[in-house]
């Protein structure tokens, strides 16, 4: 057969492109990019989140045990609450790191900021497997286990929006939200992960050698993970460095600080719901519930698997039928639904208490489905990383990051096991406000 004439081929290219909206900021590719591409592009923005949300999983999961071992006390609820606060130390650098490796993709290309990115979580990970404990190291282990969190909490800075945006710069126009939820899908999965390892460990060790030396074995692994997610970094087309702005931190404070307000409040709720229904329920059911580990880390478990078949559904109805609807269900649902969902988990009836995860599932994913292209959408391309970074983490990460330490405080101050529940309603009611009064809809389904 004749190959086609080079015009023939610029009006087939043509014809299957999609042309830009003038409403939108995000850049299009000039060609559809190959569908092998395109799911190692994928692949890529979602395996370093498994990686990243993996490890914060299984130390929220074994926050118990590790405040046991790094932060003994006499008071168990003293422990508990030193545990989760190294936790939220990891959260509350994350808007530094945003601003590290937000600038590293916005002047020498997503794709250097998500290797390095990942490789910073990888090694705390490892080492966290070999750390001595307060019994054998004194003073040395908490402070090594803290310095650790907050290294991994630099990574996790640029790690998750960095993905984001590399995963809808390089998506289709009427299918970004379902090309950047898989970067979600994987934070989801990563922590799904931890749950499954802590529910193997639950089932197969007894409670003292997973005190003794079987909490280890999930940070060990997750050594493997960090180098599957290097291995697929590596190859991708080089981008070309972003010169519009010498500095994007002076920028984004200079000129961008409506868009990343709207981006911090929006995501207020969506951080504090996440965290208090994935991370902190593992030990709020324990401890409050008194049910046994393995029942907790099983009841987890399945509600994550939940949410990761809820994921790409919300983000395909937000593609159909708009951002804003499918974030309002989500911000509503969990705004009303806070208080006599933490009822349903304040029980000791397995199947009530999961029907309690299973509702936060359902607002979480209709948020999260929504929420991962609008956060990307909201932020001019010559700043996207170092914005987005920032804004995203000093909501998700200051806040988000922050819940479990502040929901065993409020318990331990007020003596009412459901004062979490207030604390989440109150968050999402000012990110639904922000939502419908400060956010404008876009244009998904773009001409072609």
């Amino acid at each position: 057969m004749a190959s086609l004439s080079p015009a023939t081929q610029f009006r087939r290219i043509a014809r299957s492109k999609p042309l830009p909206d003038k409403d939108s900021t995000i850049p299009m590719t000039s060609a559809p990019p190959l569908r092998r591409r395109h799911d190692r592009i994928i692949l890529a923005g979602l395996i370093g989140n498994v990686m990243e949300w993996y490890d914060f999983a299984v130390y929220g999961y074994f926050a118990v045990v590790i405040g046991k071992l790094f932060f003994p006390a006499d008071d168990p609820a003293a422990s508990l609450i030193a545990s989760f606060g190294a936790f939220a130390a990891g959260f509350i650098v994350r808007p530094v790191g945003g601003l590290l490796f937000g600038r590293i993709g916005d002047r020498l290309g997503r794709q250097q900021a998500l290797t390095w990115s990942v490789m910073a979580m990888a090694v705390p990970t490892v080492l966290m497997a070999f750390l001595p404990t307060h019994a054998s190291a004194g003073i040395a282990a908490p402070v090594a286990i803290v310095l650790l969190r907050i290294v991994q909490g630099l990574s996790v800075g640029g790690e998750f929006t960095n993905s984001l945006v590399f995963l809808v710069e390089n998506a289709p126009g009427e299918r970004r939200a379902f090309t950047a939820v898989w970067g979600s899908w994987g934070a989801s999965a990563g922590i799904l992960l931890g749950s499954g390892a802590g529910d193997l460990l639950t089932h197969v060790l007894s409670e003292e050698q997973v005190l003794n030396w079987g909490w280890r074995l999930p940070f060990l692994a997750g050594g493997l993970v960090a180098l599957t997610g290097y291995w697929l970094r590596q190859g991708l087309e080089p981008e070309l460095p972003n010169a519009e702005h010498a500095s994007p931190v002076r920028a984004v404070f200079a000129r961008h600080k409506g868009a990343m307000l709207r981006v911090a409040l929006l995501n207020l709720g969506f951080g504090v719901g996440f965290y208090a229904a994935f991370i902190y329920a593992v030990s709020y059911i324990k401890n409050i519930d008194h049910l046994p580990d393995a029942t907790v880390f099983n009841l987890n478990t399945w509600a994550m698997a939940l949410l990761l078949v809820l994921l790409p559904v919300a983000a395909w109805a937000s593609d159909r039928f708009g951002r804003k609807p499918v974030l309002a269900a989500g911000f509503g649902l969990l705004a009303l639904g806070a208080i006599p969902l933490f009822h349903l988990i304040h029980t000791a009836d397995p199947p009530t208490i999961f029907l309690g995860e299973a509702g936060f599932a359902l607002t979480i994913g209709l948020i999260s489905g929504g929420i991962v292209a609008t956060n990307v959408e909201l932020v001019p391309a010559e700043v996207r990383c170092t914005g987005l970074a920032f804004a995203y983490n000093a909501a998700v990460g200051c806040f988000g990051g922050s819940t479990p330490l502040i929901a065993a405080w409020l318990i331990d101050r007020t003596g009412n096991p459901l004062t979490p529940a207030y604390w989440i309603a109150a968050t999402a009611t000012v990110s639904l406000i922000t939502l419908v009064a400060f956010v404008r809809e876009f244009h998904f389904h773009m001409p072609r």
